[in-house]
């Protein structure tokens, strides 16, 4: 078995390092503040760029060894898990065709893998992943952010204990703009690369933030998806990917559901909202005002729960983190997912045993069921919105 970490050489806290995240790009510095907010672990090392330049100049300004700047991720895998004072983890923030190869080459070089969604390109590959990281005891955890808000996990914590009764319908939506116009075509690094097959796979609208939404229905409800029905539109000009998804979906278990993504819905910023319907009472939930829990019952007043001021299930409290009024937000979510992994992973190599509470951050399986809704969306769509088996 390939050795999990480098950890127990007895630092004071891990160290990871990146691929992808030089100069230009958005996610990976969203990544690095996210991770540096606790403080929890140190970046050491980098291959930020295609372009070995890039990659120096975003080390350099990072205040990185330069010995440890690679000209690509290959040399990093292997140099890193070579090394005693090795990386604990990488971060991959790259575009989504690179996903598969990097975090295949970290986790043969014995070192834990948090990778961007879409996890893979192809089923196969994201199981085959997952497969890899148990069998030489890796940890791997996919950036799902929106899970690391702690009202999403108050939402989750109150239909697994029963308070809305049977799950029925599930209604979530993913409403941006963002492409509402041929962005692609202006030079914009994060459309161009979205609007080309080769880089973003089968679909852009669906996988780019389609997938929150299949990953944030599951990850409150805990329901699989059995069937679904999807119609992938294209409705700008001459773009080659979808820009905007309708979807029913069967549960297994009964339950039903409806999904909606776009990324042409002008006057849409950022609009994830989940609404779940149970047969006691439903809740509301959106990112765009993520500290509040709209929660409504058949047999009394409907209620908006405020995060650090109502009282959470002590499985939501424990990830808040400043007193009522003061908002938190998308970094916070995304330091939530990075500080659960990294304690997990300190936990890990000091030889205790993981439990359910210590791995509450998306994992490998996560990102394979994703990546099998995106290409289920693709498949049921080019054969006319015709109902396929998940």
């Amino acid at each position: 078995m390939i050795e999990a970490s480098k950890t127990e050489a007895g630092r004071v806290k891990p160290v990871y390092g990146m691929v992808g995240g030089g100069e230009g790009a958005f996610i990976g510095d969203v990544h690095r503040k996210a991770i540096a907010l606790d403080g929890k672990a140190c970046l050491a090392a980098g291959c930020f760029s295609s372009d070995p330049e890039n990659t120096r100049r975003t080390g350099s300004a990072l205040g990185l060894d330069p010995t440890r700047l690679y000209k690509n991720y290959e040399e990093m895998a292997k140099a890193e898990g070579a090394r005693e004072d090795g990386i604990d983890f990488v971060s991959i923030v790259t575009p989504n065709f690179t996903h598969y190869p990097i975090a295949k080459a970290f986790l043969e070089n014995g070192i834990n893998v948090v990778c961007d969604k879409p996890l893979t390109m192809e089923t196969e590959e994201a199981l085959e992943l997952e497969r890899l990281a148990a069998d030489t005891g890796l940890l791997f955890c996919v950036t799902y952010t929106y899970t690391g808000y702690p009202m999403a996990k108050q939402a989750r914590e109150m239909i697994r204990r029963g308070d809305l009764g049977e799950i029925r319908f599930v209604n979530a939506e993913y409403a941006q703009d963002w492409l509402a116009t041929k962005l692609e075509e202006t030079g914009q690094k994060q459309a161009s690369w979205r609007a080309d097959p080769a880089k973003s796979g089968k679909t852009n609208c669906v996988g780019d933030i389609g997938s929150h939404m299949e990953n944030m229905a599951a990850f409150m409800t805990g329901l699989r998806i059995k069937s679904l029905s999807a119609r992938l539109d294209t409705l700008v000009s001459g773009r080659v990917l979808d820009d905007n998804a309708s979807i029913m979906v069967e549960y297994q278990g009964g339950a039903k559901g409806l999904y909606w993504a776009s990324q042409i819905a002008v006057g849409c910023d950022n609009g994830l909202r989940i609404r779940v319907y149970g047969s006691k009472a439903s809740l509301e939930w959106r990112q765009e005002d993520p500290n509040y829990l709209r929660v409504s019952y058949l047999d009394k007043p409907t209620e908006i729960l405020s995060r650090g001021r109502a009282a959470l299930y002590p499985e939501a409290a424990r990830f808040s983190r400043v007193p009522a009024g003061h908002p938190e937000g998308y970094f916070e979510a995304f330091a939530n997912v990075y500080a659960s992994f990294i304690d997990a992973l300190a936990k890990k190599a000091s030889g205790e045993t993981l439990t359910g509470d210590d791995l509450d951050f998306p994992t490998a399986g996560d990102g394979a069921l994703g990546v099998e809704f995106i290409g289920k969306c693709v498949e049921s769509s080019q054969k006319g919105a015709a109902w396929v088996d998940c």
